[in-house]
């Protein structure tokens, strides 16, 4: 289901002087909008039922009916929001505390970033992976992360990847991208001077490009051919970027999980082909280590 409030904030700006107005009205009393109709809004307003009917569906719902569910919905998750506050990490935190409070944002996290997904852009998405020739990953610091697992599974399926670990490769690669690759760019912010960099070099060479970052307006929604978001509520540390990396590394798994479907039997055999035995391994290891003249006492020896 999708977010309404988030939504309607998102699509103000594209919004007629009317529109905008209703949307400001919803905003500022979103609880009294739950419990009303379609005629009662537009009393409230001063509107029309069709100038409401026709912002819902702008903003991508069927109509007031799945909007105000939608609503309704938000203002119930709004207590779970308020607990977010009170499970802010504190100095006195013990560790069943700290174990409690990061799953649940974590989990939160999770969920919201759920919500924001739009199925028909992943589909969008999922087309120009699949027929592109190349997929050009990008993402510094903790977003880096998130790039690099992306590489990693679409190299066990052999679909052709690129990352490079320090920006200035980036910006190479960004530089040398081609019509026919697709670029995939992690910037949770969506304001990393880095990142736009790169997707201005790409927009100049044609290239689609498809932005992970949280659901604001912002200059690199503007630079991407498709944006998929996620939400994340940071805690005190900030700096660690837990729960934003936790949402890329969902929205990850969710695209690596749908290309692999998309193309099931190969997919299958590759995963089969490309599957490393790790314990066989080890135990080559282990022998390798032993000194030449080790031997095995028998027992009771």
């Amino acid at each position: 289901m999708k977010n309404a409030i988030l939504v309607l904030r998102e699509n103000r700006d594209l919004m007629s002087d009317t529109e905008k107005e209703i949307a400001d009205y919803i905003l500022e009393s979103p609880k009294q909008v739950a419990e009303m109709n379609i005629q009662e809004l537009a009393r409230q307003t001063f509107a029309s039922t069709s100038t409401i009917y026709r912002m819902c569906c702008k903003m991508g719902f069927k109509g007031y009916k799945e909007f105000s569910k939608s609503l309704i919905y938000e203002i119930a998750a709004q207590n779970q929001y308020k607990k977010i506050g009170e499970k802010e990490i504190r100095k006195a935190d013990s560790i069943e505390d700290i174990i409690e409070k990061v799953t649940y944002k974590n989990v939160v996290s999770l969920e919201d970033t759920k919500n924001l997904i739009d199925p028909v852009v992943l589909s969008q998405c999922l087309e120009l992976i699949t027929n592109s020739k190349s997929v050009l990953l990008f993402g510094i610091g903790a977003s880096f992360c998130a790039a690099k697992d992306a590489y990693l599974k679409f190299l066990r399926i052999n679909k052709p990847c690129v990352i490079n670990e320090d920006w200035h490769s980036q910006l190479l690669q960004a530089r040398n991208s081609r019509p026919d690759d697709v670029a995939i760019v992690f910037s949770y912010s969506g304001e990393t001077v880095e990142m736009l960099d790169c997707m201005k070099a790409m927009r100049e060479n044609h290239t689609p490009i498809i932005a992970i970052t949280r659901f604001v307006r912002s200059p690199v929604t503007k630079l991407a051919t498709h944006n998929l978001y996620i939400a994340a509520n940071e805690s005190l540390f900030r700096s660690g970027a837990m729960a934003s990396r936790i949402s890329q590394l969902n929205i990850i798994d969710i695209i690596y999980t749908a290309y692999a479907n998309s193309q099931y039997d190969y997919s299958m055999e590759q995963l089969s082909r490309t599957h490393i035995e790790k314990q066989e391994q080890e135990e080559k290891t282990e022998l390798k280590s032993r000194p030449t003249h080790w031997k095995r006492r028998p027992v009771g020896g």
